[in-house]
């Protein structure tokens, strides 16, 4: 396996495939899932002639499950330890969900000289916390009942969890038990005490600040019909916050575009890089 070792001694594991010499492409995954649901976007943008990289998040997936350092902080230091250790340069970085907050928190404590582009999918990002100030956010309980189920039995909530993060709720759609037992699989190839820590900091990190500093192209796509993360505290707050932001919108789309509407992601992410 390829992995990294942080400054605090963490080993981080990642996927690098396609040509040393093209331009990267950095994929950051959503909780509590691993490098191995950006298959479909890996296989598609390394055959479109880029070097394509993902990282399973520390305590989660192939990389050390740790005790500390499980923060919104300390994850952005990690990107930038892999993207300064393979000397990635012009990169484009894309983060679903708390990999969204990953990536923006990146560029708010190491800047965009290595950067070329962002791509924020279901992004967390500016706040997902209801507050005085971000009324339009989720309350506190949520993300205790979240933490609740994740420690009392994360087994069966990662299967219960399927549903509203693919919108299997709504009329007409058919539960994929491939997907569910895929989602499942990563989730349980992670640490109990990492995930937990997990949900406070994609839950309560504030990124509005990091967000006023993409000063580079930045796509933001995101489901109106997303259960996991709503798109009126998410997407339609960071379009306006990120100075070179294009909103698109996918309509009835739930949380799991990059897997269900892959063609349609790949695409529309291929002609915002080349564009």
């Amino acid at each position: 396996m390829s992995t990294i070792t942080t400054k605090d001694g963490t080993r981080i594991f990642y996927k690098d495939w396609g040509s040393k010499d093209a331009q990267p492409i950095v994929f950051s995954h959503g909780w509590p899932l691993t490098a191995d649901v950006w298959d479909p976007q890996l296989v598609f943008f390394a055959n479109a002639g880029y070097r394509v990289i993902a990282h399973d998040r520390r305590s989660h997936g192939r990389s050390d499950q740790v005790w500390q350092n499980n923060t919104m902080d300390q994850y952005a230091d990690d990107l930038g330890e892999l993207i300064e250790q393979l000397d990635l340069k012009n990169v484009v970085l894309v983060g679903h969900s708390t990999g969204g907050g990953e990536v923006t928190r990146y560029v708010g404590r190491h800047g965009t000289d290595r950067v070329a582009n962002v791509v924020l999918l279901g992004a967390v990002p500016p706040l997902m916390l209801k507050t005085e100030a971000n009324p339009g956010g989720l309350p506190l309980e949520v993300f205790d009942d979240i933490r609740k189920n994740t420690f009392g039995n994360r087994s069966q909530f990662f299967k219960d969890i399927v549903v509203p993060f693919y919108n299997y709720n709504r009329e007409g759609a058919v539960l994929s038990e491939g997907i569910r037992d895929n989602f499942w699989r990563q989730g349980m190839m992670g640490g109990l005490k990492g995930q937990l820590d997990s949900i406070k900091a994609f839950s309560e990190s504030d990124f509005t600040e990091d967000l006023k500093k993409m000063d580079v192209p930045a796509l933001i796509i995101h489901g109106d019909d997303d259960q996991i993360v709503p798109i009126g505290a998410s997407a339609l707050l960071s379009s306006k916050l990120a100075p070179k932001a294009t909103l698109k919108i996918y309509e009835g789309s739930g949380h799991g575009i990059s897997e269900q509407e892959a063609d349609r992601f790949n695409a529309d992410v291929l002609a915002f890089i080349k564009g």
